[in-house]
């Protein structure tokens, strides 16, 4: 066996259970949760967990959406362990967004509650929130509860539903993510053990909680029975001193900001206390690997590839970076990954398909969203050993002859950019509703620190203030999604049919199609 099989082998026998159950496997009294201002034991959070399970119970139906629109903290991180042991279900909201979004994710999914910071619920306008929806300052929520009433750990259905992540697809409005409890225990089972997670490690959670790969920090560490330390931070030194602050073992992060860490100073003895590095959202150039090699010199390096509607579907193990720095590696414990041709088939050995992730990190489709939910979620190719439902991702992948897998392009036009999947119709729409003409084309081109930055090409014959144009954009959209560039043409280039030619206009620009 390689060391990849060892890592395997047995785990993907693990039963799943209800996600609050993930407290139980730290020791009572360490450390779980590191806060600037306290450090909480496994005991304290579990205590946590069950009394504010037991106010969220009484208040909110079984089965009813709760949403999180905070900055990193005690909230959001035990937040969705109450909602998991009341039977509710937990939605992330990405703090960077904009009211406009947050009115979209509340409206699609009429959270009962929405959790949030003083000055972010303030931005809210009337008419914003749904009139079911209540609000509730993080501070006050986090006093709620009665200390000597709480809910036991709980019972629910691993299948039954337990959090809603919205993402971006290549079109329309971000979507919900359907995640049961068995989706978000079986992916912290699984990174737990090919990174092989010890009880004495230590997680700095930099990447939003709003994010699949970004919950996982939490639960992957506790299962572990680790600590985690959670930052929002400015600038790469802040992360380099919260490293030495709590004795960071752990660090996952995605490519802009692992250019950033780079470029910073890292004191030796904190950066040889690492013993792990982790990428996704992007793939990691050969010499930005190099560079990591000779900061962290005790650190393994794991580069990662997933998408939502699966959680994570491939790694490359550690021993195989150094000759194979491009590889987005192979199946993660509990998936399986095939690939289909153009014509439908199977590709066996040597060759290049769209990824399929069959097995159970596959979602539950999207939030009453059946149209886009049967085009994303279809059945497992033939030959299969999961068969049911599969995710079929859009992304072409090409499988060398070690049985290694590539990244070679996308199918849809989605922009991936500092790690976020941004639908170029929300682009165009914003452009539009900012005083754009109604020719306008969203597309990403490359990009060394982004991977991808968002480009708004515009048709017209008239004037045009580009920078007005992306004062008012900024106004509505997050600093992410906001055009790096903004270019005038006269005419844009047209399909027979007569819609824009995303392909010719990619060509053009040198992004990937």
């Amino acid at each position: 066996m390689d060391r990849a099989d060892n890592r395997r082998a047995g785990i993907e026998d693990a039963v799943p259970r209800p996600l609050d159950h993930i407290l139980s496997f730290g020791a009572p009294d360490a450390p779980a949760l590191l806060l600037r201002e306290a450090r909480h034991s496994y005991r304290e959070l579990e205590s946590l967990t069950g009394r504010w399970a037991t106010w969220l119970q009484a208040e909110v139906d079984v089965g009813g959406r709760v949403a999180c629109w905070t900055a990193k903290g005690l909230v959001s991180c035990i937040l969705p362990l109450a909602c998991a042991r009341a039977g509710l279900v937990y939605v992330p909201v990405n703090p960077l967004l904009k009211p406009a979004q947050v009115a979209h994710i509340c409206a699609d999914c009429s959270p009962a509650l929405l959790v949030g910071s003083a000055s972010r619920l303030a931005t809210l306008g009337e008419g914003d929130l749904p009139a079911s929806t209540q609000t509730m300052i993080e501070d006050e929520f986090s006093s709620c509860g009665i200390p000597d009433e709480t809910l036991p750990p709980s019972t629910w259905d691993t299948d039954d539903l337990a959090a809603l992540l919205y993402t971006s697809g290549s079109t329309g409005k971000p979507k919900g993510v359907m995640l049961s409890h068995a989706n978000l225990w079986l992916g912290a089972v699984s990174v737990a053990a090919y990174l092989e997670m010890r009880s004495d490690d230590v997680t700095l959670a930099v990447l939003p909680l709003s994010f699949d790969y970004g919950q996982n920090q939490l639960y992957s560490t506790w299962l572990a029975g680790g600590s985690v330390a959670p930052l929002d931070y400015l600038f790469a030194k802040d992360v380099v001193k919260a490293c030495g602050r709590y004795a960071v073992t752990t660090l996952a992060g995605v490519p802009p900001l692992w250019m950033q860490l780079m470029d910073a100073e890292w004191p030796g003895e904190i950066a040889n206390a690492l013993r792990r590095v982790t990428n996704s959202g992007g793939a990691l150039t050969p010499a930005l690997i190099g560079r990591m090699r000779g900061t962290f010199p005790n650190a393994d390096i794991y580069p990662m590839y997933g998408l939502t509607e699966a959680f994570r579907s491939t790694y490359l193990s550690p021993d195989k970076v150094a000759d194979f720095p491009t590889s987005i590696g192979t199946a993660i414990p509990f998936a399986e990954i095939m690939l289909v041709d153009g014509d439908g088939h199977v590709v066996e050995g040597e060759g290049e398909g769209e990824l399929v992730h069959c097995g159970p990190l596959v979602a539950k489709g999207y939030w009453r969203d059946e149209m886009r939910s049967r085009e994303r979620f279809r059945p497992t190719p033939p030959g299969s050993r999961h068969g049911g439902t599969a995710v079929w991702s859009g992304d072409r992948v090409r499988r060398d002859e070690n049985g290694l897998l590539y990244f070679a392009g996308r199918n849809d036009a989605m922009i991936k950019t500092s790690g976020n999947r941004v639908s170029p119709e929300e682009i165009e729409d914003a452009a539009r509703e900012a005083g754009a003409p109604d020719a306008v084309v969203a597309i990403g081109v490359p990009d060394e620190r982004l991977g991808q930055a968002i480009a708004l090409l515009i048709e017209t014959d008239g004037p045009l203030d580009i920078e007005e144009l992306r004062t008012r954009m900024a106004r509505s959209l997050p600093n992410f999604m906001v055009p790096a560039q903004i270019r005038v043409f006269d005419q844009l280039p047209r399909t027979p049919n007569g819609k824009f030619d995303r392909v010719a206009l990619a060509q053009e620009f040198g992004a990937p199609r």
